[in-house]
């Protein structure tokens, strides 16, 4: 038997060599069309490791036919199972600037099988770079989104800001990162968000309700003798605490106040804060006169109290939302909504269902959701009945809808509710 298959590669190897020497007295790409044919000819037989040496000789030519040669390499080299083999000439393929879409998105879904979907993400990204093309925008779109879900739950979070965001275990309040890592200890009864100003603060109200500002270190950095009920959103500087009266007051991050009492307060954001006085909100920039008149029963806020961003803010009046740019009422209106974020659209409600405009009041997603949060790194969550998922720009649902809650993105993560509690999820590709 041993002697039997010596003798068979022998007379490979004696065939190919023959046929070598009459290819050699050929034009080349007469050499290469023959080499083609005869590796065609054992594909049909279905004998691929026969076809694979004049395959190989074959790919070496430059000529109008080297592409069909090298797909039909690869095929061979799927069919024998050289998956290694395979891999090495889509690499070099996409190495070539003149590369063609179809061969990115074929490295890329065998990085996919792989379970290497950064590398298949990076050839998609480099394909499009190279041919605009829009298959290829497409294939990143579909799995872009892919994430994983991290251990820790929480009992309470709230939206990020600054890079942190408030955190609950049991009745007690801290503060994590992005990532869910924890930077203040759940020690406080009530604390801010994060303030970089001033060297950075978080308000702190400790559990005999006592107001302190620590730092990132934990440290505290200020008391005060104010008595308050409740810990508002630091930021620019300025935090807002309620008193036992049921008033509010600012204060700065040292705790220094002028003790000016209102109805109610948002958080200063983008210099501009939404205040209520006798009965009716408006919105105030700092320094810089009114930007809502004080004639609206609410003004649209975000859990933190944001309200304004990119001169637009929305205010509410007998069940009517309005628009406002720049400090100018628009004509559309609205059943609800939710704050401008930076990225430019926000979640709106008509008819009883949500979709997203534009700073101009221009319809950018259709009013097809249950619900919905204005957008975060160019995902929103939105409800689709009684579960959330994120949606993209294009108004598609990329993440499905399969969390109890959901928040908004930052840094590639967002805070999302399982039967676990609020965990975090981590995109695998956020750039």
């Amino acid at each position: 038997m041993f002697n039997r298959i010596v003798l068979l590669f022998v007379c490979i190897i004696l065939l190919f060599a023959a046929w070598t020497a009459v290819l050699n007295m050929q034009h080349p790409i007469d050499k290469q069309a023959a080499l083609i044919a005869l590796a065609n000819e054992e594909i049909e037989r279905g004998t691929y490791i026969k076809a694979l040496p004049y395959l190989l000789d074959a790919v070496s030519y430059n000529t109008e036919e080297t592409l069909e040669a090298t797909e039909t390499l690869k095929r061979v080299y799927l069919e024998l199972g050289y998956t290694q083999e395979y891999a090495s000439v889509l690499k070099s393929q996409t190495a070539r600037a003149d590369c063609p879409a179809p061969v990115y998105e074929e490295y890329a879904r065998y990085f996919i099988l792989e379970d290497r979907l950064r590398d298949a993400l990076k050839t998609i990204t480099l394909g499009i770079e190279r041919t605009q093309a829009e298959s290829l925008v497409g294939f990143y779109e579909e799995h872009r989104y892919a994430f994983t879900i991290g251990h820790t739950a929480f009992d309470d979070v709230t939206a990020y800001h600054n890079g942190g965001i408030q955190v609950k275990k049991g009745d007690l309040w801290g503060l994590a990162n992005a990532a869910g890592g924890i930077i203040i200890p759940c020690m406080y009864e009530q604390i801010s968000t994060y303030d970089p100003a001033n060297g950075g603060s978080i308000i702190v109200m400790h559990v005999d309700k006592k107001i302190s500002t620590v730092n990132m270190s934990n440290q505290i950095t200020a008391t005060s003798n104010i008595i308050a009920e409740q810990v508002g959103t630091l930021s620019q500087d300025i935090v807002s605490l309620q008193l036992s009266n049921g008033q509010w007051i600012l204060a700065d991050s040292n705790l220094n106040s002028n003790f000016s009492e209102y109805e109610g307060v948002g958080a200063s954001h983008n210099s501009a804060i939404a205040l209520k006085s006798s009965g009716k909100w408006g919105v105030a920039g700092l320094g810089s006169g009114t930007i809502v008149p004080y004639e609206f029963d609410e003004v649209i806020m975000d859990e933190l109290g944001r309200s304004y961003a990119l001169g637009a803010v929305f205010a509410k009046k007998d069940d009517v939302v309005y628009l406002f740019v720049n400090g100018e009422q628009q004509p559309e209106t609205y059943e609800d909504a939710r704050p401008f974020t930076e990225e430019g659209w926000a979640a709106v409600k008509k008819n009883g269902k949500w979709g997203f405009i534009d700073i101009t009041g221009a319809e950018r997603i259709s009013f097809i959701f249950d619900d919905a949060r204005s957008f975060g790194q160019h995902l929103a969550a939105v409800r689709v009945g009684d579960l959330w998922g994120y949606t993209n720009w294009r108004g598609i649902v990329v993440i499905e809808p399969v969390f109890l809650d959901a928040k908004s993105f930052s840094g590639g993560r967002a805070p999302v509710l399982t039967d676990l509690g609020w965990q975090f999820i981590t995109l695998v590709e956020f750039s």
